[in-house]
């Protein structure tokens, strides 16, 4: 019998959700992936298990229309995030424009109400302990933030938005805001005053401030700008892929020297220009980033939800494709080849083991770094 992508993640996701959920895993290796059918090491499982798992950038779905939102998650997808291994996500999307604090009160509205009706999967996310009571009871922690601060009007509005559980923003999406400019921008001025007085207000009520899609000199403003450290949520390194969304080594060298932690991401014109494109290209980036500025400033951002861009709907990929200037430069798959399901954690992990990471490195980059991140800005 046949089965398509998703059938395949799903079944294998319920089938293991069980013995994941268990405290150790007695045999040395399982059998997962419903693809390559590799086996996952005993030791990547444990490690997956022991970790406070935070991924920075993940969309609870990539799928914006209202038949998805209005409904429950469904028991498959519930298993998927059960099987998952990951204890919070950065549910984020890029907004902007004249419309942006309209769109910015829709989102924390409709995507807020999704949390609260499938409260056995999700929780919502007010100090790092609500992630910490989340693995604990087996749901996924949703930190509520947006992709641009272009829904700041003024400086009270940070306070307006942190009081409805924004916890993180963007300064700025690809695109030019009253804040800074964006990493398609032709002409990168850096930080506003505006921006500044942005940036004051979001480090006064602890909100992260994210230079993920910002410019170059915008990037290297914030991290100046900020008394407290910042975050680089979902990028990754242009000494490896020349592209303008990646960040360069005196970004991510200033942003560790202020104690930041850059996330990174598995969207494929990001972490390679030829194919095949996979994991070890990714965990490249991860390399690039320890042996540049040390353990504790890299993360993970993969910037997709739990299932990819490559499986959404046609018409969702054309929309999702058609909102970028060429620059972004996408290739007929946007995920990384093997990376592209629920079940990526331990494929991360057992690439980790691989490259000889110790328990405590790897620790670290599933969510270490971004758990000591968070809880200097948001406290326990």
């Amino acid at each position: 019998m046949l089965f398509s992508r998703r059938q395949a993640i799903c079944a294998a996701g319920a089938a293991i959700a069980a013995p994941l959920a268990a405290p150790y895993i007695a045999r040395a290796q399982i059998q997962i992936s419903p693809f390559t059918n590799r086996a996952y090491s005993k030791r990547a499982i444990e490690l997956v298990q022991r970790a406070v798992v935070v991924d920075m950038l993940a969309p609870i779905k990539i799928d914006f229309d209202p038949s998805y939102y209005t409904k429950a998650l469904s028991e498959k997808e519930t298993a998927d995030f059960r099987a998952s291994g990951i204890n919070a996500i950065h549910h984020a999307v890029g907004i902007g424009g004249p419309t942006a604090k309209e769109q910015a009160l829709s989102f924390f509205a409709i995507w807020g109400n999704f949390v609260a009706r499938n409260s056995h999967v999700f929780t919502g996310v007010d100090k790092f302990a609500d992630i910490l009571r989340a693995k604990q009871d087996g749901k996924v922690a949703v930190i509520m933030g947006l992709q641009n601060a272009d829904h700041f009007l003024r400086p009270a509005d940070v306070k307006t938005f942190y009081g409805i559980g924004q916890r993180c923003a963007q300064l700025t999406y690809n695109s030019q805001n009253r804040i800074g400019s964006g990493s398609t921008d032709r002409v990168d001025g850096g930080v506003s005053d505006f921006g500044v007085e942005i940036i004051k207000a979001m480090n006064e009520v602890g909100m992260l401030v994210d230079v993920s899609h910002s410019g170059d000199r915008t990037t290297l403003d914030a991290i100046e700008i900020s008394p407290k450290p910042i975050a680089i949520t979902h990028s990754n390194c242009r000494a490896l892929i020349d592209h303008p969304r990646v960040k360069t080594d005196e970004a991510i060298k200033a942003l560790a020297a202020k104690g930041g932690v850059m996330g990174i991401t598995g969207v494929r014109n990001f972490v390679s220009k030829t194919d095949p494109t996979t994991i070890v290209n990714y965990v490249d980036h991860i390399d690039h980033v320890v042996k540049l500025v040390g353990i504790d400033h890299v993360g993970i951002g993969t910037d997709s939800d739990l299932y990819g861009y490559d499986d959404t709907s046609p018409e969702m990929n054309k929309m999702l494709r058609g909102a970028y200037k060429d620059s972004y430069a996408f290739r007929e798959k946007i995920d990384i080849d093997g990376f592209d399901h629920p079940l990526k954690m331990f494929d991360l992990t057992d690439e980790l083991l691989r490259r000889k990471y110790s328990d405590a490195n790897i620790l670290a980059v599933l969510g270490g770094n971004f758990q000591r991140l968070l809880t200097a800005t948001w406290g326990g």
